[in-house]
């Protein structure tokens, strides 16, 4: 069984959003035990941090998501530079990676200002699910989803289809 954690910024405090997590961790639960860490957003809710913190303001995010990330995890850090795969490849991927012994995998969500650049270049593999912006509280549940799709691909389950 696959263990994932995401690692994300903020809290999601919009009801609908927490229920679409809460079903899809359910459906993931014969698949994988899921755990969501949130970290604090150290912008602040506003989202107008000033040009002269962002970089301050990723750091100490990145300092607090450094710090969850359990030791021998294979680390995937969410960018919209990163790697694209389609869902079949997305599931080969994982499948590929348990198949190395590498059944743990944590999954990075920044804030509003993205990841700690040091993050991106430490992390496994950087992934993009589009070039387009995500709100990064609506992404959580996008990855669930996908990671709910590529488990019922690995196991021959219509629901790609």
């Amino acid at each position: 069984m696959y263990r994932v954690d995401i690692i994300a910024v903020g809290r999601i405090r919009e009801r609908y959003l927490t229920e679409g997590i809460q079903e899809y961790r359910k459906r993931l639960s014969p698949f994988a035990r899921v755990g969501i860490i949130e970290v604090r957003d150290e912008g602040g809710p506003s989202l107008k941090v000033p040009p002269s913190r962002v970089r301050e303001v990723l750091r100490l995010e990145g300092e607090s998501i450094r710090g969850r990330i359990a030791p021998g995890s294979h680390v995937i850090a969410l960018d919209r530079k990163g790697k694209t795969f389609s869902s079949r490849e997305f599931s080969r991927y994982l499948a590929e990676q348990a198949g190395r012994g590498r059944s743990r995998l944590t999954f990075l969500i920044g804030g509003s200002l993205g990841l700690d650049p040091s993050l991106l270049r430490e992390a496994d593999l950087t992934l993009s699910f589009s070039s387009l912006t995500f709100p990064h509280q609506l992404f959580r549940l996008l990855l669930l989803e996908q990671l709910y799709r590529a488990f019922s691909i690995m196991q021959g389950h219509p629901y790609h289809k």
